[in-house]
């Protein structure tokens, strides 16, 4: 069965919370993956760059994964993040990371560096041709600070092997059309960007991989869920409703607008890892206030 089929609808990139110490705090991660399973999401990717991975050390990155697996017990599948600049470490990773049990990889383009498109390809096929896993392009050019262009997605999608979809999250809605235009039958394309999955999908996305899911998972999901279905009118208008919260999101940071969300709701401590910093205290009231006023 292609990804296509297996990873429809709503994945969510999971937040690592932390201790008031700033240690892994495990079972308010366990705590989190209920929420979101419970809420109706089809996948949860773990060590996705939402789960603040930069600066989690190589133990870390393991405890949470092999966690993940026996928190999720196979209720849905579960994708591994490894993405990063140096290619050589992250083939390493892809030989050192317990991916037995993983459904695929989600890997980040190269940041900072600034490869050409000729490097980007390079690098995905050199990854891909090191695990027997399928591997999902992430294209986040606003913080790679390098477009994974259409015809290099088209490129890698058809000629190497182990190139199985992209979490595209670069607003060009041109772009996007292009890699909908010319993917092959069975390569997944799905939003990366909250607040653009709807209109996405109604041009062929197959899904999203959310932030807002880890804090308000069955109302995200069940937009999705109208829009693969091509109930577009109930889809944006109960999007509409969330503009707000994604705006919230993502003004001041990703992840620390999400977990002052999950706060706010019992899920987690309001604690991220510098260089990242909780939101405002001016934010966080408005949060409180939404959430008081809508749930």
């Amino acid at each position: 069965m292609s990804l296509r089929n297996i990873l429809k609808g709503t994945g969510v990139a999971l937040v690592t919370p932390f201790t008031k110490n700033h240690d892994v705090d495990f079972s308010s991660l366990g705590k989190v993956i209920d929420y979101v399973i419970d809420g109706g999401i089809e996948y949860v990717i773990t060590l996705g760059t939402t789960g603040e991975t930069p600066t989690l050390d190589k133990q870390e990155k393991l405890d949470i994964i092999n966690y993940t697996y026996e928190k999720v017990n196979n209720r849905v599948p579960v994708i591994v993040g490894i993405g990063g600049n140096d290619t050589k470490s992250l083939i390493k990773d892809l030989h050192h990371f317990p991916l037995e049990k993983a459904t695929a990889v989600l890997s980040a383009s190269p940041y900072y560096s600034k490869p050409s498109q000729e490097g980007i390809y390079q690098h995905y096929k050199a990854m891909a041709a090191e695990t027997p896993k399928p591997i999902l392009l992430y294209n986040v050019p606003g913080r790679t600070g390098r477009n994974i262009t259409a015809a290099t997605t088209i490129r890698l999608a058809n000629e190497v092997e182990n190139i199985a979809g992209i979490k595209e999250a670069h607003d060009n809605i041109h772009q996007c059309m292009e890699i909908i235009r010319d993917r092959p039958k069975d390569f997944l394309v799905v939003s990366g960007d909250d607040e653009l999955s709807v209109p996405q999908i109604s041009f062929g996305f197959d899904g999203v991989i959310s932030v807002i899911a880890n804090c308000f998972p069955k109302q995200f999901s069940n937009i999705i869920g109208n829009a693969l279905k091509g109930n577009f009118a109930d889809a944006s208008a109960q999007h509409l409703r969330l503009i707000e919260v994604i705006d919230y999101l993502f003004v001041e940071n990703n992840p620390a607008g999400v977990k002052a969300f999950m706060f706010e709701l019992g899920l987690i401590e309001n604690e991220v890892r510098l260089p990242v910093v909780p939101v405002s205290a001016a934010l966080q009231e408005k949060i409180k206030k939404f959430i008081k006023e809508n749930l």
